[in-house]
């Protein structure tokens, strides 16, 4: 129970993942041509060389799945991992796509895009849909809803061979840009695959000074020096009183006095 609460965990935490494929599923045609046509027609064999490249070669690591399904370690890969992944590709081919795509997304922080969303959703509901009516189908008896079932099921496997194959297209593409040959250092192997968190602590700023760089004020005021004034001139020095006037001259009458 708590193994399935995590993987709801991680479902969900990859939509706040930071990056993208290196390429959609609608270019990964154009990207690398020769092998979407490999994965299309020989899908298990791409799918079992992309697991044990995105394990970067060490198959002690493998689990059944990618760990993401209920039987996961629980099929002996300990003794034959290269056997248990053999039967896997074959049997759950759907199953190893997928779970290659989320080992890739949870050691890159990739998220999917809307667009890569929309494709697969609509693979899916397809799948749905002619499994619905061929069950209808069945249970009704009637040759033309038969023949329709058959046409649809076809079209439902069209378009999830296609897809798989752009999937694991996608990812080969993304691991060669991993393991850098684009002309970028490769990555580092980790050592377990775990779910890559988004809440670490950021890294120290860059750029301070060095320690000895000099403190912006040198020296400080005598004791009992008033602070300088912060954000305010200093308050002006009180102005001299004006000079008294002068005195009337003794002798002479003010002005009008005398007529």
């Amino acid at each position: 129970m708590a193994k399935g609460k995590e993987q709801v965990h991680k479902m969900k935490h990859r939509k706040s993942y930071r990056n993208v494929w290196h390429t959609d599923l609608m270019n990964t045609m154009s990207a690398n041509p020769s092998y979407c046509c490999f994965a299309l027609f020989c899908g298990p064999c791409a799918s079992y060389t992309l697991r044990k490249r995105a394990l970067y070669g060490d198959m002690s690591r493998y689990t059944c799945c990618g760990g993401y399904m209920p039987c996961s370690g629980k099929c002996g890969e300990r003794k034959c991992p290269q056997f248990c992944l053999c039967t896997e590709v074959l049997l759950c081919f759907g199953n190893s796509v997928a779970s290659t795509r989320f080992m890739l997304q949870d050691e890159l922080n990739i998220q999917t895009t809307k667009c890569d969303n929309c494709i697969i959703g609509c693979m899916i509901c397809l799948q749905h849909v002619a499994c619905i009516f061929s069950i209808i189908a069945c249970i009704l008896g009637s040759d033309e809803l038969n023949e329709a079932s058959q046409i649809l099921n076809c079209l439902a496997d069209m378009v999830f061979c296609s897809v798989c194959s752009c999937m694991q297209t996608q990812h080969k593409v993304e691991m060669d840009k991993r393991d850098g040959k684009f002309g970028m250092l490769p990555m580092d192997v980790p050592p377990v695959q775990q779910m890559s968190r988004i809440d670490q602590p950021a890294p120290p700023p860059q750029g301070y000074p060095p320690a000895a760089y000099p403190p912006p004020y040198q020296g400080y005021p005598p004791a009992g020096y008033p602070p300088p004034h912060q954000g305010y001139p200093p308050a002006p020095y009180p102005s001299q009183p004006p000079p008294p006037p002068p005195p009337h001259v003794q002798g002479y009458p003010p002005p009008g006095q005398y007529k």
